[in-house]
């Protein structure tokens, strides 16, 4: 499997929305759209957007990205109306970024479905 590249796969009920979201807001280039689901390269990996006549999102997050400065492309997307999410749980900042115990930071937001996303600043070294 080494030698395959990733296909992720999120759903969305309303594809206009997913659309605008997924192509204007966080950049990809929408390269196939069909009555079965939008196609975006993201990065060199595709990103499968499934449409589908219902959809309960999920509590846990479903597609994130790693970033070399989660500040900065937070800001950029809070530009763009994104709000991120916070939760009890977890020691956020006010931009709702949480810091692992190994120094990694992330933050989480939601497409126009519901669906939970993230981005990772991987700033500790790997063991």
């Amino acid at each position: 499997m080494q030698t395959r590249k990733p296909v992720s796969f999120v759903a969305a009920q309303q594809p206009e929305a997913a659309t605008v979201f997924y192509r204007d807001i966080l950049g990809l280039d929408l390269v196939e759209t069909s009555p079965f689901a939008l196609v975006f390269k993201d990065g060199e990996n595709t990103l499968r957007v499934q449409i589908v006549a219902d959809l309960v999102p999920t509590a846990h997050t479903v597609h994130g990205w790693e970033v070399i400065d989660v500040l900065e492309d937070i800001r950029n997307l809070i530009s763009k109306d994104v709000e991120f999410l916070t939760f009890g749980q977890m020691d956020q900042d006010a931009l709702g970024i949480w810091t692992t115990p190994d120094g990694n930071k992330i933050a989480w937001f939601k497409d126009p479905c519901g669906n939970t996303l993230s981005l990772t600043e991987f700033t500790a070294k790997p063991a």
